[in-house]
């Protein structure tokens, strides 16, 4: 118990003296004011209703430091006082800075002015050194009236001339800080300026053709279409061969692995169909393609599928081709089959015409066939068949010709055949007559339009098409639509061969920078960066109505196939009925409710997502489209106008 009183009475003796020792040190430590922290109570709230008061008021450089929280004194040391006398002590510290700032500010004489300084900046932006100068000389009469302020504001001025003369081009207007204020804010810095990334901007309106491109041979592609087994494959092969394309050694090693699986007669077709898929089963199942040269012009081969089960396919190599070569079989049976309804030769000549094909050869093969024999009266039956239901095509008179050939012996494909065997026929060979086709007209002049067939990826993005119009060089900054994504052409290649440049008609290979391979579908267009292409949803059309079970009527749906998009189509309105005599809408009959095979009449088409589209007059290959439902095609059609 002793021991316990005598520990109390030395522990209340020891914090008697230390709250003495720290009243005296208070009393002694003037200007020392501890740290404000939220969850102390050192100073109280008339000290801080007074710095809230200050920091509001305007401020010179000696206010804004005793606004920040401590006060700077004597002694570099901050120490802890208890309240009550932290609280009279504190209220004598700031009664004494005011008392100073007060008669600071009487000494004064005149108060800083704005307008010198910018009337000695404003001239920069015309003479920078000039005022350069006389801002340097106004440095020691603006100093002399400050002698009161402080020191940060003796520099202020001279800050501000050497920000003017930097700044003179970009800020010749601005007028200067006031001297008080931080040299920081009398001299902000200047926005960065962000780069124009409108490349349509730099792009010239038009563009000089490549010299390169301009006495080069014609280029033309030829598409291989007709109903499955007709020989289509096989003759793509023959003429290869025959043009140097391939040569005899690999055509002896297809000869020797199609004899090992009983194909013999196969072997010319791989050729064209090198998928393992397609020399197993006979059939083609991707667009194929091969390039070969004659005398005046250069081809590209697109084989085409003849299966129902791939038109789709078709219609995306019709897209890209100028001639049409619609491969018949003379064999009795076979031709019957495939003109009947639903057979593959009237779908495709159909197709073809739709998709852009301007002259179509008709090649009666298999005319070497034991039950034919190369008998005239076989090839004159198949004609005059033929040439009604293509001229209800569109196809004209001149723009038709029949050539009988055998594509399995090589017979008349470039040479005429052996006396005695074909002598009733007197017109050119295939690859003669294709040298001599009058040359197509390309439209150079108009904006760039490459619909996209195929996409992949080859050490960067590569994008295949066939370009429509304009022309595309290495280097040049396109815009992909629909998605509004600006890319640069980075290697241009035509026949697989690296080039500076193209032009419409050609097919080629783009490899791309910008973009990446997910951003691309099927249909996407590159187009020149001030011009590209109409994208709509919502479109009026004509259509012309081929074969179809029943009637058709507003909210029908179908697939849509315009150049190489495929999108599914709502028919929105029937607006009203064309006369097949005069080509121009029947007002007479008023707006019909539904139409039916055989009719021709203008509907209102609405897609599910945006497609990429061009009126029939403006751009006829981005015009025209074919609408098919279940593995058939039902109408033709031509956009006349685009709403949306």
């Amino acid at each position: 118990n002793l021991m316990k009183s005598n520990f109390n009475l030395l522990y209340k003796t020891m914090s008697f003296l230390a709250g003495c020792w720290r009243g005296v040190w208070g009393l002694f430590s003037f200007g020392t004011v501890p740290p404000q922290r939220e969850d102390s109570r050192l100073v109280s709230d008339e000290a801080l209703n007074y710095q809230t008061e200050t920091a509001r008021s305007p401020s010179t450089h000696t206010q804004s430091v005793a606004t920040s929280g401590a006060i700077a004194g004597p002694s570099s040391r901050q120490v802890q006082c208890p309240a009550s006398i932290t609280t009279i002590e504190t209220e004598k510290v700031f009664a004494k800075q005011q008392q100073q700032q007060q008669q600071k500010a009487k000494q004064e004489t005149k108060p800083v002015e704005k307008k010198p300084v910018a009337e000695k900046a404003e001239p920069v932006a015309e003479k920078v050194e000039p005022v350069a100068e006389k801002a340097e000389a106004a440095v020691p009469e603006v100093a002399a009236e400050e002698e009161a302020a402080t020191p940060s504001s003796e520099t202020e001025v001279p800050q501000i001339a050497e920000a003017k003369v930097e700044e003179a081009s970009a800020t010749p207007d601005a007028e200067s800080e006031d001297a008080s204020a931080p040299a920081s804010a009398a001299a902000p810095a200047e926005p960065e300026v962000e780069e124009d990334d409108d490349d349509d901007e730099d792009e010239p309106d038009t563009f000089e053709l490549p010299a390169s491109l301009q006495d080069r041979q014609e280029h033309l592609n030829i598409v291989f279409i007709g109903h499955v087994d007709a020989g289509k494959s096989t003759i793509g092969g023959h003429i290869m061969f025959l043009t140097g394309g391939v040569d005899k050694r690999t055509l002896e090693k297809y000869e020797r692995e199609a004899k090992a699986k009983n194909r013999e007669t196969w072997y010319l077709s791989w050729c064209m169909d090198t998928n393992d898929e397609e020399r197993e089963k006979g059939k083609t199942v991707e667009c194929g393609q091969a390039h070969f040269t004659t005398e005046h012009k250069k081809f590209t081969i697109i084989d085409a599928p003849g299966h129902k089960s791939f038109v789709p396919n078709m219609i995306s190599g019709a897209a890209q081709a100028d001639v049409g070569i619609l491969v018949i079989s003379a064999r009795r049976g076979e031709f019957e089959t495939g003109f009947e309804r639903g057979g593959q030769t009237r779908e495709h000549a159909m197709l073809a015409k739709t998709a852009g094909v301007k002259h179509l050869v008709v090649v009666i093969n298999k005319m070497d066939e034991s039950t034919v024999n190369w008998a005239e009266e076989r090839f004159v039956e198949c004609r005059e068949k033929l040439l009604p239901f293509l001229r209800a095509t569109g196809f004209k008179k001149d723009d038709v010709t029949f050539i009988p050939v055998s594509g399995y012996t090589g017979a008349n494909l470039k040479d005429k055949p052996a006396a005695g065997t074909c002598d009733w026929y007197t017109g050119p060979a295939l690859l003669t007559f294709l040298d001599e086709l009058p040359p197509i007209e390309r439209m150079v002049h108009l904006p760039v339009r490459m619909p996209i067939s195929e996409k992949f990826r080859d050490m960067g993005t590569m994008v295949t098409g066939k370009l429509q119009s304009g022309f595309i060089k290495k280097g040049q900054k396109l815009i992909l639509m629909p998605n509004k994504v600006k890319v640069t052409v980075d290697t241009v290649l035509i026949d697989d061969e690296e080039h500076d440049a193209c032009m419409c008609g050609d097919n080629i290979k783009l490899k791309l920078k910008g973009i990446e391979e997910e951003a691309i579908s099927q249909g996407h267009v590159l187009c020149q960066l001030k011009k590209p292409c109409s994208v709509s949803t919502t479109f009026d059309c004509q259509l012309m109505i081929k074969e179809w079970r029943s009637i058709i009527c507003p909210g029908f749906h179908a697939m849509l196939h315009i150049h190489s998009a495929s999108e599914e189509v709502e028919l929105k309105s029937i607006l009203c009925y064309i006369s097949k005599k005069t080509g121009k809408p029947d007002k007479a009959k008023g707006k019909p409710k539904f139409v039916k095979t055989g009719d021709v009449c203008i509907a209102r088409l609405t897609v599910a997502s945006p497609v990429c589209i061009e009126p029939f007059k403006e751009l006829a290959d981005m015009g025209r489209f074919t609408l098919r439902d279940e593995g058939m095609t039902l109408a033709q059609g031509k956009v006349l106008k685009i709403l949306d």
